[in-house]
């Protein structure tokens, strides 16, 4: 699985967020930014949750209205602001490329072999792509028919990329150019047996070859229930997502925020490591 893509990193929304104060946290955005590299990939959601703040904070309400029309005003708004602290914060020596991406990216066989090459060429460039679903132009309802008629065109046994959050979009980003490794960032530090007990971290799902690895995910999914907010998709989307990059040989790791890359890469904190031991 040779590429130049060491990492495929993503962090959630609310791990972005410090929730008491209802603002971005500074500390975590400008320490991630600044340990990313060429040669590494950030799937970053945000976008909607930071507009909405930021909307808040300078007309001292919320939006209201048809729910898409809100989040698509949030996420244009908020995309501008993430994108511009991850400016701020990247080593100054490598650019940095956003790429908005749509569930018909990779569903389409030209296109998601454009997105393969422009990202494996990155490294080469001193580049670092920033990516994140295209809020602001897919709406639901749109997309539910899009897909609808993918599978109609398809075959319902064809397997569809649905970008249904950015765990998703990472996982597939991950396959598409055989990254060695996905980090998965969220507001916990990793995947828990009781999501109420921390004493339940499972620090391993590992086995000696692939198979035992997906029966060991299969068994942890059956105790995994909830999510962390409203509109995730919680642990036992997590680890369906990843199925496909450990297949293809990619070692997955789930950690908090809080942490560096690199401590979690080397295993000096606590986090969840899924792979072919």
């Amino acid at each position: 699985m040779a590429s130049g893509i060491d990492v495929v990193v993503k962090i959630g929304s609310m791990a972005l967020i410090r929730k008491r104060e209802n603002d971005i946290d500074y500390n975590i955005i400008s320490r991630l930014a600044g340990e990313l590299r060429p040669g590494m990939i950030l799937v970053s959601s945000g976008a909607t949750e930071i507009g909405r703040l930021d909307y808040i904070k300078r007309v001292g309400q919320e939006l209201y209205g048809d729910p898409d029309e809100v989040k698509t005003d949030y996420s244009a708004q908020g995309q501008a602001i993430l994108m511009n602290n991850y400016r701020q914060f990247v080593d100054q020596r490598y650019a940095v490329r956003q790429i908005l991406v749509e569930h018909q990216h990779f569903n389409d066989p030209e296109k998601r072999e454009y997105i393969r090459r422009m990202l494996l060429r990155a490294p080469v460039q001193q580049a670092i792509p920033i990516i994140n679903y295209n809020d602001p132009v897919s709406f639901e309802e749109n997309r539910k028919m899009e897909l609808s008629d993918l599978k109609a065109r398809a075959g319902e046994n064809r397997h569809l990329v649905e970008c249904v959050d950015n765990d998703e979009t990472a996982a597939v980003i991950s396959q598409l150019v055989g990254a060695r490794t996905l980090l998965i960032l969220s507001s916990v530090e990793g995947i828990y047996q009781d999501p109420g007990d921390p004493a339940t971290l499972v620090e391993r799902v590992t086995g000696s070859d692939i198979q035992s690895v997906v029966a060991a995910i299969r068994e942890l999914q059956k105790s995994c229930v909830g999510a962390s907010r409203a509109g995730a998709n919680g642990a036992k989307a997590k680890l369906e997502f990843v199925l496909g990059p450990v297949q293809a040989g990619t070692r997955v790791i789930i950690g908090h925020a809080r942490h560096s890359i690199r401590d979690l890469l080397e295993g000096r904190v606590a986090r969840t490591v899924i792979g072919v031991e």
